[in-house]
């Protein structure tokens, strides 16, 4: 039986413009976008509110989270994810990638313990059982100074349908952690390290990264290539670290530091993605470039949620008062994103496209969702 909704009398956001009109929803696709106020018989009024595609989030902390509310709690992880996803859905959220670390340092003053394999299995049982809400995919985070890297990519193959692999090395000194005060600040605090403790620890992974460094950037990458998923560079610093990203294929720049490495990657033809929380805040917590000087330079195509999934559409309001063109602010939250992990069927309001929708208002400069769809249905 054929299921129609259609949602009129909203400002529609379209690929390159906004315009009042209404979206007819047809068994989970959108059959027809129409211009004009009037509502059918039997319409949905959004009585003048923002109706936008559903934002589509590549990069985002927010599943550790709910995996460990508290140092040393382990949630069960059926929940976690639960939480998880309707967290993500209530902030207007429809595809997430969901980042998991791969890489560990089993022994230390800071170890932490594998765990993706055993996590990632879960999300794809409970994602083929139908469980969740919005779209799931898989994204992994490679730690590159690590001591199981290997070990751990060796683990996925083609058949866990892996998104995207990122770089990322957060050694002492580089990249992120140029200045190592700001890790020092994060380890005394959620960590207690003393000075000397924390010494010892960043000469013990400066020691780590100089011995398996190169071998593991070379594994994440082939792994990647196994997989058939997009690689993603980290933190990337210098021109130097850019030539080396494109070198080994990357199609997303995470979150660069420097306003040269931003540029560096436009040039190279990778995507820029910024967090949403930089954007907002108004700078980044780590002492980095600041997102909104990148967006003022014409150097931002992607925004990420990061660790706070309520910044992603902050963050693209944002844009589009800044850039005075909320299209163009929204894009960078949905087909820009979409477009960079080859998902064609998402991320814009058109016939033929998933019927992932999300509706807002304004509250000042706060965006408020008020509606969220994923394939049609009301998830939200």
């Amino acid at each position: 039986m054929t299921h129609e909704t259609i949602l009129s009398n909203a400002r529609l956001v379209l690929s390159g413009e906004v315009a009042t009109g209404s979206v007819v929803i047809r068994d989970g696709v959108i059959a027809a976008v129409d211009t004009g106020a009037s509502v059918p018989a039997g319409a949905e009024d959004c009585e003048g509110a923002w109706l936008a595609p559903g934002l589509v989030e590549l990069h985002t902390d927010n599943l550790e989270r709910h995996m460990e509310p508290r140092p040393g709690v382990d949630w069960p992880h059926p929940a976690a994810l639960i939480a998880h996803d309707a967290e993500l859905a209530a902030c207007g959220i429809t595809t997430v990638f969901d980042a998991m670390r791969v890489g560990s340092i089993p022994r230390g003053r800071m170890d932490y313990a594998p765990y993706a394999r055993a996590l990632a299995s879960e999300m794809l049982a409970m994602r083929s059982a139908g469980a969740f809400r919005i779209s799931h995919f898989l994204h992994l985070r490679a730690e590159i100074c690590s001591e199981t890297l290997a070990a751990e990519l060796a683990e996925f193959g083609p058949d866990d349908r892996v998104g995207i692999v990122s770089l990322m090395d957060h050694t002492p000194g580089a990249r992120q952690f140029t200045d190592i005060s700001k890790l020092r600040a994060y380890a005394s605090s959620r960590q207690g390290l003393s000075d000397d403790e924390f010494l010892e620890h960043v000469a013990d992974l400066r020691a780590l990264k100089d011995r398996v460094g190169a071998g593991h950037e070379a594994a994440a990458v082939a792994a990647a290539r196994r997989y058939g998923a997009v690689i993603a560079s980290h933190d990337d610093t210098t021109a130097e670290h850019v030539r080396v990203s494109r070198e080994h294929g990357a199609a997303i720049a995470e979150f660069p530091t420097t306003l040269e490495a931003a540029r560096a990657s436009r040039d190279a033809g990778i995507a820029v993605m910024m967090g949403a929380p930089n954007l907002v805040r108004g700078g980044s917590h780590s002492g980095n470039v600041a997102a909104r000087d990148l967006a003022e330079a014409g150097l931002l195509d992607i925004l990420s949620s990061d660790y706070i999934p309520g910044a992603l559409l902050s963050g693209a309001v944002t844009l589009g008062r800044l850039w005075g063109d909320m299209a163009r602010g929204l894009r960078t939250v949905s087909a820009a994103p979409a477009r960079a992990v080859g998902l064609n069927d998402r991320g814009a309001i058109a016939p033929g496209m998933r019927a992932d929708l999300l509706r807002f208002v304004e509250h000042g400069e706060t965006p408020i969702v008020r509606g969220v769809w994923s394939r049609g249905v009301r998830v939200a």
